[in-house]
């Protein structure tokens, strides 16, 4: 069987399309973020992370869609994975409308920046995060392959290091730290 998305003919080939156009529309509905963190005048303070972690990203999806060295299997419950990768997604989102303006791709405060404590930020202290990584993780197990699992394998620490940077700069804000003394950063009670 040659593992491709031009076949349609069975059921993970056609879930494997939809997940592939569900990652193009998380694409498509962050290009905002993308072009309004790129031209914001903003002193940004993200120390060139934002390069590391996005070509990692890139990097992860990449390789997640090149082809597995052996005949994969495909399991029913492969067939769940676009679902949890739309809620992971969702929840990542969900996280970026919450903080509306404050939120960027790049590590900055803004001069009236404030602590949000609404929404998912309820649970985390960083909700976007913690959704891009489940995103990547389940795109990843589905078009699992040697090359995708070793680039999910650099942006997962990459995105430890990221959060790292942004808590110090976080840490900056009034009550910052207070918050971040009760809610964990993205695995609620444990990180």
């Amino acid at each position: 069987m040659v593992r491709g998305l031009l076949d349609l003919s069975a059921p993970w080939q056609r879930v494997a399309v939809a997940l592939a156009g569900l990652h193009l529309m998380w694409i498509l509905l962050e290009t905002w973020t993308t072009v309004r963190s790129s031209t914001s005048v903003e002193m940004a303070t993200d120390r060139g992370t934002i390069y590391v972690y996005a070509t990692a990203r890139a990097a992860t999806v990449a390789a997640a869609c090149l082809p597995a060295a052996d005949d994969q299997t495909y399991h029913p419950w492969m067939l769940a994975l676009p679902v949890v990768f739309a809620a992971a997604v969702g929840f990542r989102l969900w996280g970026i409308r919450t903080l509306g303006r404050f939120y960027s791709h790049r590590v900055r405060v803004l001069g009236d920046h404030q602590v949000v404590q609404s929404g998912p930020y309820r649970w985390v202290r960083h909700p976007a995060y913690l959704g891009m990584a489940l995103g990547h993780v389940v795109f990843v197990l589905f078009f699992l392959n040697t090359y995708s699992a070793a680039a999910l394998m650099v942006l997962l620490p990459t995105l430890v290091v990221r959060i790292l940077v942004e808590e110090r700069t976080l840490l900056t804000l009034p009550g910052y730290s207070d918050y971040a003394a009760t809610h964990r950063r993205v695995i609620p009670w444990i990180w």
